[in-house]
């Protein structure tokens, strides 16, 4: 039987600056442990540490654009900059960084495979 979400969850968000998570299924809002999809708004000048998770993540920009930085000791690096209406795909175990570095920053969806857990994300200090 479909399931309305007729509502998300406010999120803690770690980084620099005050970021809005919105969970709509995960772990927190709906108790999916499967999957996990929220909307974010990050503000100009975001960063978060980097991080090397144990999910897949899927991030669609709806607005702005996203940087991911991916790599890092003993592994190839780059940058990817992800603008509105483009996706980003990170595997599982991939060390990433993510940030809003332009004005407006950016309005986005990510997608985890499995859901989004504090436990699982393995951020930097």
């Amino acid at each position: 039987m479909p399931r309305l979400i007729q509502q998300p969850t406010r999120i803690a968000s770690a980084g620099n600056k005050p970021k809005l998570i919105d969970e709509y299924l995960g772990r927190v809002n709906s108790g999916s442990t499967n999957v996990s999809v929220a909307r974010m708004r990050s503000p100009e000048g975001w960063v978060e540490p980097a991080q090397t998770p144990e999910f897949e993540e899927h991030t669609l920009v709806l607005a702005g654009l996203l940087r991911v930085e991916f790599g890092g000791p003993g592994a190839p690096g780059g940058a990817i900059d992800v603008r509105a209406g483009e996706l980003v795909s990170v595997p599982a175990g991939e060390r990433v960084r993510y940030s809003t570095p332009l004005p407006g920053g950016a309005d986005y969806v990510a997608i985890c495979l499995p859901a989004f857990a504090p436990g699982l994300v393995h951020r930097e200090d």
